[in-house]
């Protein structure tokens, strides 16, 4: 492998940050799917309420980006928003996929919050509460966006609400 010979304080702090599972940068990373595009509409309403309030966030379509790419701002930020929708009583796949992929690196250490979307019976948040069950150091924010089909006037309060827990 390489041997690295410059900059040596600098990639021992870059070893430090992730061996002990602390964010890399100040900011909020939304990783989502969306079936019907009203799950990516809260996302968007969401992430526009967070740049407002003058935070960094970065925002990850789970079905159409670099899987590792959306791993590793999972891991680079402190804070984690998770917003999927509920599919066959479970997570839409690649937010289980995704999920899969943090929880398999041992996630920890960080603030998660949920938008859940569901028609008849919205169930991701309990799916994605116990697939971390066994990470630690993890904090869920007590707002949880629940839409039923489409955003509607209380899910933009629950929205607001969520935007300024994870500020």
């Amino acid at each position: 492998g390489p041997v690295l010979k410059e900059n040596l304080g600098y990639y021992i702090n870059l070893y430090d940050i992730w061996s002990s599972y602390r964010p890399e940068d100040e900011g909020v990373m939304i990783a989502y799917t969306s079936v019907y595009g009203n799950t990516k509409k809260a996302v968007d309403m969401l992430a526009k309420k967070l740049e407002e309030k003058g935070v960094k966030v970065t925002v990850s379509d789970l079905a159409r980006c670099d899987m590792a790419e959306a791993v590793e701002d999972a891991f680079r930020y402190g804070k984690i928003i998770l917003a999927t929708t509920t599919y066959n009583g479970d997570l839409f796949p690649f937010m289980r996929e995704f999920v899969n992929e943090l929880t398999e690196r041992g996630y920890r250490n960080r603030k998660i919050g949920i938008v859940e979307n569901g028609s008849w019976a919205p169930v991701a948040k309990n799916k994605i509460v116990k697939a971390f069950e066994l990470c630690k150091n993890l904090e869920f924010a007590e707002t949880v966006v629940t839409i039923h089909s489409a955003v509607k006037d209380d899910n933009i309060v629950q929205i607001k609400k969520l935007a300024e827990e994870m500020k």
